[in-house]
């Protein structure tokens, strides 16, 4: 496959991956409702469920939404620009933003799986801060080369 390929399939994914999460998050009240008939802890902490996933919902939708952007710079083979600084950043900051919701919901109630979640945006805010950086370094390499010509 070659690399256009590659990067439009990505968009289409993360394209795709933004409208279900849209959807989903949008009926979380009628989902959660219908698991708490399976699941008790769901049922007793109806209320709260609702809001920590909501939460977490539209932070994950604000990630999402941030790759978006940066595939725009993609497509237009424009990848080091500021924009994709601030949208790593941004990214680092709603993945904190996650981990402390996920830390609250743990108080609800725990489970092996929302630990996993906290260690893995924990890595994942701090890989974007560590890109941001990077990307930081590229564009101003990339200005002084342009001025330098």
């Amino acid at each position: 496959m070659n690399r256009d390929r590659v990067i439009r399939i990505t968009k289409y994914l993360v394209d795709f991956m933004f409208a279900a999460g849209i959807l989903v998050t949008l009926t979380l009240p009628w989902s959660i409702r219908w698991a708490g008939t399976y699941l008790e802890c769901l049922a007793e902490n109806y209320g709260e469920i609702v809001t920590i996933y909501f939460v977490l919902g539209i932070l994950a939708l604000a990630i999402i939404w941030e790759l978006r952007k940066m595939f725009r710079t993609v497509l237009a083979r424009n990848c080091f620009v500021r924009e994709n600084v601030a949208a790593l950043k941004h990214m680092s900051y709603y993945s904190g933003l996650i981990v402390l919701m996920s830390i609250v919901r743990t108080i609800v109630y725990t489970t092996i799986a929302m630990l996993v979640v906290i260690l893995v945006f924990v890595i994942a805010g701090l890989f974007c801060q560590v890109l941001a950086q990077i990307f930081d370094q590229a564009i101003q390499y990339k200005e002084e080369n342009d001025l330098t010509i």
